[in-house]
């Protein structure tokens, strides 16, 4: 394990849920973003094993964050969240590279899932 994970999420309640459900589980969170201006930057710095991107966010959203990222490191495995309803929001994000998404409210089994799926 020791996998190193970068959480984006614009309300910092959320990234306190995946942070906490990452930690318990082994993961080891490196950086937190709130905006998508921050993910870019964060994940240029830290080279994180795998990034949790909220879809909805100011500045910049996940979806365009999710294509520079990749355009600058065509191996990056991120994971998208979103709330319920954003379904064509998924279906691009995945169409732009995204490994695979997970819907708020977390469950810590489907998350814990989608990270060991995108990191195998």
């Amino acid at each position: 394990m020791g996998n190193r994970i970068l959480i984006v999420d614009d309300a910092a309640f959320m990234r306190m849920m995946i942070k906490d459900i990452l930690t318990k589980n082994g993961y080891e969170v490196v950086g937190e973003a709130q905006d998508g201006v921050q993910a870019v930057e964060k994940y240029n710095e830290l080279k994180p094993d795998l990034v949790t991107m909220d879809i909805t966010m100011p500045e910049k959203d996940g979806i365009t964050a999710l294509k520079e990222i990749l355009a600058d490191d065509a191996q990056a495995r991120i994971i998208m969240c979103s709330a319920m309803g954003q379904q064509a929001m998924v279906i691009d994000a995945i169409q732009a590279g995204a490994k695979d998404f997970i819907v708020k409210p977390f469950q810590a089994d489907r998350v814990i899932e989608a990270i060991q799926k995108a990191l195998s």
